[in-house]
């Protein structure tokens, strides 16, 4: 069959998920769905949709965390510390000679014990003796630092970051757009998918409809020719070819229904339903003969409108900015970086008033400035590199772009083709039916005998599967060709 590999895949490659926001439809066992049913299911159940949801939420959460960079950062630190030993300015006692005020000099003076005999100052290891000190004792200058409480509000304003703060957030708005853009790429992915499962079991189903036909009118056949057979009219060869044209008909339906029973279940696992749901579809009661496009195939499309309305080039051209704003953030590392800090710092004991077992602080502010000067051309490389990010970006971007102008060119030509080809395969069953007419007719007069019949049932089997096949190339060429044109219809919502 034309369309086995796309229906292998949908069987077992594709994986449904968690339910979305997206149009509700319910799930009754039974019940026949529509394509558009079948659509919104995929979307609602569908692991990779849902993971493309979390990844553009989380694109939210990070534009809101690049914005924040903006606004002045409070912070509270704070912590204990527990020393071993005091803190002990002396070892001893300590007495300080003091000053007198000296009249006739007008000046303060030390006052030392002088020789009486002499009027010298006395001396005792090179130093004068001091007449009067102040006594400054061991025990005052001893400071409790063995329980430390310690604690800072502080306050950071950027002021200039050489463009950072700016860069970060062009970059995390880009990357917003992008997730959404990736969101509705596999949206329209799941959507090719299901239309691809939908139609496989379609045309499953009229090759069913047909496999019984054919089996019919082998048994009519076989039928006739045991009753030409009691009037020695044709020989029992003759019976034994029907016979087994019979068998392999009835092979041939056994295969087709299973087929079919596959096939509903690939279309439920890609709806998100149990794989033992007994699926239908509305298309199953429908003619195969009414396919037809959604639209006239033009010979020329524009293709910046396609550009526009692809999503995946519409992500890699915001990959393109994502990578330009990197570079800027990188080339900011290179430029000065000046903030406002703020702070108020306290302490327990605190060293404010007398170093007293109590809670004291005070503000304080500045302005901090960075100035890289020399970083062995590390950073320029950084950003050097960056730029070949991209650039290397862009050229993907190009290319993808030639890629797509294939795609509809070739999309375009299938889609006239499978128009060509049912055309043909409606004047061939036209015919195939005719010949079988005649060959019954033939048949019953006498003129003809059952292998020709047989051929003619063949022919009319053959014209009928293939214009089943042309049908539904019909259905998948136009969904396809909508697919690279970017007109798949998408609808996820989700909440941030």
């Amino acid at each position: 069959m034309r369309f086995s590999k796309i229906y292998f895949i949908a069987a077992v490659l594709i994986v449904p998920a968690l339910a979305l926001d997206a149009q509700q439809t319910a799930v009754e066992p039974g019940q026949t769905y529509t394509l558009e049913q079948c659509r919104n299911l995929a979307l609602q159940n569908n692991k990779q949709v849902m993971i493309r949801v979390e990844e553009a939420r989380k694109a939210g959460y990070q534009k809101d965390e690049a914005f924040a960079a903006y606004l002045p950062a409070l912070d509270f630190a704070g912590g204990y510390t527990w020393n071993q030993r005091k803190i002990e300015m002396l070892s001893e006692d300590a007495h300080l000679p003091v000053q007198n005020f000296n009249l006739e000099t007008q000046k303060y003076e030390y006052s030392v014990v002088k020789n009486p005999l002499t009027g010298e100052p006395i001396v005792v290891n090179g130093q004068p003796i001091p007449q009067q000190t102040a006594l400054l004792p061991k025990k005052a200058m001893e400071y409790d630092v063995r329980n430390v409480f310690f604690g800072a509000i502080t306050l950071t304003q950027p002021i200039y970051m050489g463009g950072k703060i700016v860069a970060m957030n062009r970059l995390a708005d880009v990357n917003r757009q992008l997730n959404d853009k990736l969101l509705e790429n596999e949206g329209q992915n799941v959507i090719y998918a299901v239309d691809a499962a939908y139609w496989t079991l379609v045309s499953l189903h009229a090759k069913h409809e047909l496999a019984v036909s054919y089996v019919n009118l082998l048994d009519s056949l076989d039928r006739d020719v045991k009753l030409m057979l009691d009037q020695g009219v044709c020989t029992r060869s003759d019976l034994l070819s029907v016979d087994v044209r019979l068998n392999e008909a009835n092979v041939d339906l056994l295969k087709v229904e299973n087929g079919l029973s596959l096939a509903r279940m690939a279309l439920a696992q890609v709806c998100g339903l149990p794989v033992n749901s007994e699926m239908h579809v509305s298309d199953e009661s429908a003619p195969v003969t009414d396919a037809q496009l959604t639209g006239e195939i033009a010979t020329r499309y524009d293709m910046e409108n396609v550009y526009a309305n692809r999503a995946d080039l519409e992500a890699l051209a915001l990959g393109v900015k994502a990578r330009q704003e990197q570079a800027n953030a990188v080339k900011a590392d290179m430029l000065p970086n000046v903030a406002f800090i703020g702070a108020y710092s306290f302490s327990n004991p605190n060293f404010f008033d007398g170093f007293q077992k109590r809670f004291t602080g005070a503000f304080s502010a500045g302005v901090m400035v960075k100035i890289p000067l020399w970083h062995w051309k590390g950073n320029y490389n950084k950003y050097r590199a960056a730029k070949s990010d991209a650039i290397i970006m862009n050229l993907k971007l190009q290319d993808a772009r030639e890629m797509v102008d294939l795609q509809v060119s070739q999309a375009a030509y299938k889609a006239r083709e499978a128009v060509k080809t049912f055309d043909t395969t409606n004047a061939n069953m036209a015919k195939a039916e005719e010949n079988l007419r005649t060959a019954r007719l033939g048949f019953r007069e006498g003129v003809i005998t059952s292998d020709d019949v047989m051929a003619a049932q063949t022919a009319w089997l053959k014209a009928n599967s293939e214009r089943i096949d042309a049908a539904i190339d019909i259905h998948l060429c136009d969904v396809y060709l909508q697919k690279v044109l970017g007109r798949l219809p998408y609808r996820i919502t989700y909440e941030q």
